[in-house]
């Protein structure tokens, strides 16, 4: 793939939050799932982990805790993505809780375009109340959630949102 067709690629994905009830195959979930396991982590440390939530019932309660955004429970599996302090803390100390959050993001990012590729629709949820989220899914302390990602088939927006121009965001050599 040269780097028209990738910048193509990702410029094509967009966030949805309409999804039909219409489950994923468990080989659509592994295939998304096996596809984090490629990003790149600090020291390879892969201090991340993913609950697979499926169950109506949970994701109802996510959506709640997600400020009652619908599309969390209406998305037939939403990836609760976090960061693993304990495997990155173990070898960078506090640094490792930075690094943990980053490996989450990228893992999650990871995911989020391997469902684009496999034409399944996503939506990453980064508002909501995290005490909540680790009450629903019963977390262990050492984890922290970072994103919600619904994942499913849906309608995909006609319109595009639009973005800063790249020129805002560059600067060289210093600020």
């Amino acid at each position: 793939m040269d780097s028209s067709s990738f910048l193509a690629f990702v410029s094509s994905r967009a966030s949805v939050r309409e999804f039909t009830p219409s489950p994923l195959a468990e080989e659509e979930i592994r295939a998304i799932l096996e596809a984090a396991r490629t990003a790149p982590s600090a020291g390879n440390r892969e201090a991340w982990d993913v609950v697979v939530v499926t169950d109506p019932e949970v994701r109802e309660a996510l959506s709640e805790a997600a400020l009652s955004q619908p599309h969390v429970k209406e998305a037939p599996c939403v990836l609760a993505v976090c960061a693993n302090y304990i495997r990155s803390m173990s070898r960078y100390g506090e640094r490792g809780i930075l690094y943990a959050i980053q490996d989450a993001a990228i893992a999650c990012t990871y995911m989020m375009l391997a469902a684009h590729a496999a034409g399944i629709q996503s939506c990453w949820t980064g508002a909501f109340d995290e005490e909540e989220v680790r009450d629903v899914l019963d977390l262990p302390q050492h984890l922290r959630p970072v994103a919600l990602l619904a994942v499913g088939r849906g309608k995909i927006p006609l319109e595009r949102t639009g973005r800063i121009e790249l020129s805002e965001h560059v600067h060289h050599d210093s600020w």
